[in-house]
């Protein structure tokens, strides 16, 4: 295991005022490529505050600024939105699992790795929590390409698009990803992310609210 660093910090969102930033930096994110949807992403939604979502923000280290965010909801008390939609495989119905929405960058933002840090916190959080799978919609075949380089797979054998209320009514290709799985999978492929991913400690990933003061170090 080797150390590394980012140059901004992820953790779950701690504060009304850090929502605020996650939702002015959807916002700025989907409206960049959609505008009609601008206003729907500006405020929090019901799932901002469900009890089995967590919302993680990644700042900036020397600004605090927004730069990335990424939301997780699980099935631990009913059904995800998305599997309203797109129904899940047998062999995966009796399992938990999460789904993964509102991933996005500050449009322009240039740190290749706050996205793929994101992912991380994700994985590991629901590695930690005995997530098995984590669904996601993609909209574009770009978004597609990136996923599935993560190890993410079409849902259902078909690949055909399904239209997503939660997600402004568009059109995304649902895909799956086998959070027990992944390290082996990565390592038996030589992934190129199976280091940042695995190997790598990064101390500005942090997956828990802090409910304790740190001790100090004699």
């Amino acid at each position: 295991m080797s150390s590394g660093s980012l140059g901004f910090r992820v953790g779950p969102v701690r504060s009304a005022a850090e929502l605020q930033a996650v939702c002015r930096l959807r916002a700025l994110a989907y409206g960049h490529h959609l505008p009609q949807a601008m206003a729907q992403w500006s405020m929090p939604d019901d799932l901002d505050h469900d009890p089995d979502t967590l919302i993680f923000l990644a700042a900036d280290k020397a600004t605090g600024e927004a730069v990335g965010t990424v939301r997780l909801n699980t099935n631990a008390h009913r059904p995800t939105a998305i599997e309203t939609s797109a129904p899940l495989p047998q062999a995966m119905r009796a399992l938990p699992l999460a789904e993964v929405t509102r991933l996005c960058v500050r449009p322009g933002h240039r740190d290749p790795t706050i996205r793929l840090a994101l992912m991380k916190a994700s994985y590991l959080w629901c590695l930690a929590h005995q997530v098995q799978w984590m669904v996601i919609g993609a909209r574009s075949e770009a978004l597609v390409r990136q996923y599935r380089r993560l190890g993410f797979t079409d849902l259902h054998d078909d690949a055909m698009p399904v239209a997503l209320p939660h997600a402004g009514n568009l059109p995304h290709r649902v895909l799956a990803f086998d959070v027990v799985s992944a390290e082996r999978n990565w390592h038996a492929l030589r992934h190129p992310f199976y280091l940042f991913m695995v190997r790598t400690f990064h101390r500005e990933i942090q997956l828990f609210h802090r409910t304790e003061p740190e001790l100090a170090c004699a």
